[in-house]
C-alpha cells in the first residue's frame, strides 16, 4: 500500500485518466496493489476542476445564493481553497479556514461540502470519509429561541419527533445542538435568526450506511420538520 502522500497523488493521477470522482478513485486504487512500473506523479499538478458553469449544479446550490451568504462565487470559493490547499486538508479544517474568513458556521459548512463536491472529492449525500448523509432544512414563523426551544426541551421534541432513542451530547442555545442515536448515527441541528419572528433550522443526519439510508433519513426529516411547525406554530 502506497503511503498516504503517494496515495493522494496516483489517485489524482487516476481521476484524470477515467473521469472518477476522488471518492471512487481511491477506492479502485486501493482494492489493486500499484504497479511497480507506475511512473512518477510527483510533479503532477492537481486535476482541473470542471467548467465554471458547472459548479452551482455540483455544489448543489445557485452561485447568487452562495454569494449572498458567503460574499464569494462559487469560481471565487474554488481559487481560494485550492490556494488553501483544501484538496489535501481534512474537511474540518477547510470549514474552520472559510469561518474564519467571516463567514457563519453553517455556511462554512455549506462552501465547504459544495467545494468538495465541485473538487470531486464527494458525491451529494456523501462524506469526504465515504460516509454517506442526509440533510434538509425549514424555516418557521417563531423566533429562534422557541425553535431551539422546541429541539431542545425532551417534551417538547417527543410532541414532533416522536420517542426517538438519542442522547443530547451538545447544545449551544441558540446556535446548534449534536444528537447521537442509538444506532450509531448523528444528528446535527444548526439554528438561525430571520428576525424577531422567522427563523430556521438546517439537519445534517451523519454516519449512514448507504446512499439508500441517506435518501430515506432525507423524506424521514422532510416529515419531521413538518411535524415540529405544527409544534412551533400550536
Amino acid at each position: 500500500m502506497p503511503k498516504q502522500k503517494d496515495l493522494k497523488r496516483i489517485v489524482r493521477s487516476r481521476m484524470l485518466k477515467t473521469g472518477e470522482s476522488y471518492t471512487t478513485a481511491r477506492r479502485q486504487t486501493i482494492a489493486k496493489k500499484p504497479s511497480p512500473s507506475l511512473p512518477d506523479t510527483a510533479s503532477e499538478p492537481p486535476p482541473p476542476p470542471p467548467a465554471p458553469e458547472a459548479y452551482a449544479a455540483l455544489a448543489g446550490m445557485s452561485d447568487d445564493a452562495v454569494r449572498l451568504q458567503s460574499g464569494r462565487s462559487w469560481s471565487e470559493w474554488v481559487e481560494t481553497l485550492d490556494a488553501f490547499g483544501g484538496l489535501e486538508k481534512p474537511h474540518h479544517d477547510v470549514a474552520a479556514h472559510v469561518h474564519a474568513l467571516g463567514v457563519p458556521d453553517w455556511w462554512a459548512q455549506t462552501v465547504t461540502v459544495g467545494y468538495e463536491r465541485i473538487r470531486g472529492l464527494r458525491q451529494k449525500g456523501q462524506r469526504r470519509s465515504g460516509a454517506w448523509e442526509a440533510s434538509k432544512s425549514k424555516t418557521f414563523a417563531v423566533g429562534v429561541d422557541r425553535l431551539f426551544e422546541a429541539c431542545a426541551d425532551e417534551q417538547l421534541r417527543g410532541r414532533w419527533l416522536g420517542d426517538v432513542p438519542l442522547t443530547i451530547r451538545t447544545a449551544t442555545r441558540p446556535r446548534s445542538m449534536r444528537m447521537a442515536w442509538d444506532d450509531g448515527s448523528s444528528v446535527e441541528l444548526w439554528f438561525t435568526a430571520k428576525g424577531d419572528a422567522k427563523s430556521a433550522v438546517a439537519v445534517q443526519h451523519t454516519k449512514l450506511a448507504s446512499q439508500d439510508d441517506a435518501q430515506a433519513r432525507k423524506a424521514y426529516w422532510s416529515e419531521r420538520l413538518e411535524a415540529l411547525a405544527q409544534v412551533v406554530g400550536a
